[in-house]
């Protein structure tokens, strides 16, 4: 509790090996908050930096938390190729407006194994001529993996932008079957 007696914000996060590097997840009572890319020491920083400057409150270390574990079982059948979907509670309060919009349609409206065009999103959520918003709202994307960005690209068959790098997205399309696995 705070000096006012309310319940104080708690964020719960955790570093997880997975087959595209390390991953920091972090969440709080209200689900997974953030998911985070190539976490190394210093990325990890920044990004706790970041949650307790954007939510507030604790940040706890906490990789047998209650309120990672599913997370952490999910992910890990996604890498192994047994899991096509995850079945979170999601904390969308690192985005808002049409980022939020977007990203909601994508997460509910993309399938594994599909693609879809950032004009295509764009036009399911009622702006069409909206890709380039979409591809902003794809690099602003709190919640990578869970809330696969990696299936938008261009309308030309390009591959399109990555925050995780292009390599990775290459790694998660390879995965869920939509390119051929790398030669080496």
């Amino acid at each position: 509790m705070d000096s006012l007696g309310q319940d104080e914000q708690r964020v719960v996060w955790a570093v997880v090996g997975t087959d595209i590097g390390p991953l920091m997840l972090a969440a709080t009572r209200n689900g997974l908050v953030n998911v985070v890319f190539h976490a190394s020491d210093a990325v990890r920083d920044r990004a706790l930096e970041r949650l307790a400057a954007r939510l507030g409150g604790r940040l706890v270390e906490g990789p047998d938390s209650p309120l990672l574990a599913e997370a952490i079982r999910q992910l890990r059948a996604y890498f192994a190729g047994e899991r096509h979907g995850f079945d979170l509670p999601l904390d969308w309060s690192l985005c808002s407006g049409f980022n939020r919009q977007v990203l909601r349609e994508l997460a509910s409206g993309v399938p594994y194994g599909s693609v879809v065009g950032y004009g295509d999103l764009a036009g399911r959520v009622g702006q069409p001529g909206g890709a380039q918003a979409v591809g902003m709202a794809m690099g602003s994307n709190p919640l990578p993996v869970v809330v696969p960005c990696h299936r938008v690209v261009e309308s030309d068959g390009g591959i399109g932008g990555f925050g995780g790098g292009l390599e990775t997205k290459r790694k998660l399309l390879a995965l869920e079957g939509v390119l051929p696995e790398p030669l080496f």
